[in-house]
């Protein structure tokens, strides 16, 4: 059952409630940071407040441990919510490159983002998304980008055969992550080459990195045929000026992005008829309690669909 809330609009002596046209997702190990750890208590709690909440229709969650994912089995089992797989993790931080130039260690990357896949079937989970490893310098980019569609052919091939979806998330490639993909139109030439072969792959453009890209919400359109998935959140900017991708919540000092922003975005995905789930990535700062940082990012969502049906209507 697909959950998704409305939003209550009133024009003169009429009132009507339009349901958000989109499944709503969000990023659990970074809504709930210990979820990473596989803390299990964390786990239990971010589990059960996520899918008892009737704003969300997906949870994604890095590919857990079979003790951590029996934790939230029975959690999920009397729950509609839809889980996908966001193991971004395997590539940032834990040295997975499926872009190395080095045929041994991409091979690796490989494995593992098979094994993950087929990890993915065997729980039901349809879907699969990490990013495209480090950027090696321009003079390397080109030879790093074949070396990348070679390894998402091979990974997207084993996770046709098991029904599940492969989806490249676009990241920085000069503040933080510093990933060789990177921005859209550079992601969708890599789209171009996997879809030509398997129908079951696509690309995740987050609104968090805009920024970090100088992309807005407008040059996504060049993608329309290749997204499968959007995140929302915020670029932090620094008192000295520089950018990261911390992901703090909205409204949060330096967070970059807003409901202005959120709504030009929504504007766009209506436009280009995105058939995909959104989903929030914000992180808890010090002294916040995680469900803040979630109660703030749904406030968000809803008032910058307020603000396109209202100037939908409005004109």
């Amino acid at each position: 059952m697909i959950k998704m809330f409305a939003v209550y609009f009133a024009k003169g002596k009429t009132a009507f409630a339009a349901h958000f046209p989109w499944r709503v997702s969000i990023v659990a190990f970074m809504a709930n940071p210990p979820v990473l750890k596989e803390d299990i208590p964390a786990l239990k709690e971010t589990f059960s407040a996520l899918t008892s909440d009737g704003f969300f229709d997906m949870i994604e969650v890095q590919a857990l441990s079979q003790e951590a994912w029996q934790a939230v089995s029975p959690i999920l089992s009397s729950s509609t919510v839809e889980v996908a797989f966001g193991v971004q993790p395997l590539v940032l931080m834990q040295g997975y490159n499926p872009s190395s130039l080095k045929e041994e260690e991409r091979k690796r990357a490989v494995a593992k983002l098979v094994e993950v896949v087929r990890t993915a079937a065997s729980r039901g989970v349809t879907k699969v998304a990490f990013s495209s490893g480090p950027d090696p310098g321009p003079e390397n980019r080109e030879a790093a980008r074949d070396s990348l569609v070679k390894s998402l052919k091979e990974i997207t091939a084993e996770a046709k055969k098991l029904g599940v979806t492969i989806i490249l998330e676009t990241f920085d490639r000069d503040w933080d992550k510093k990933q060789l993909i990177g921005p859209i139109r550079e992601a969708v030439e890599v789209a171009k080459e996997v879809k030509a072969d398997f129908d079951n792959f696509g690309l995740l453009w987050d609104l968090s990195h805009g920024p970090m890209l100088n992309e807005k919400p407008g040059d996504i359109k060049v993608a329309k045929d290749y997204l499968a998935h959007i995140h929302i959140g915020c670029t932090k900017k620094l008192p000295d000026g520089r950018l990261v991708d911390w992901h703090p919540g909205f409204y949060r000092p330096g967070a970059i992005n807003g409901v202005n922003e959120v709504a030009d975005l929504l504007k766009v995905l209506l436009e280009i008829n995105y058939g995909g789930a959104i989903g929030f990535e914000v992180k808890p700062e010090e002294g916040q309690h995680w469900l803040e940082t979630v109660q703030a990012a749904k406030g968000v969502l809803y008032s910058a669909y307020h603000k396109v049906l209202g100037e939908m209507i409005h004109g």
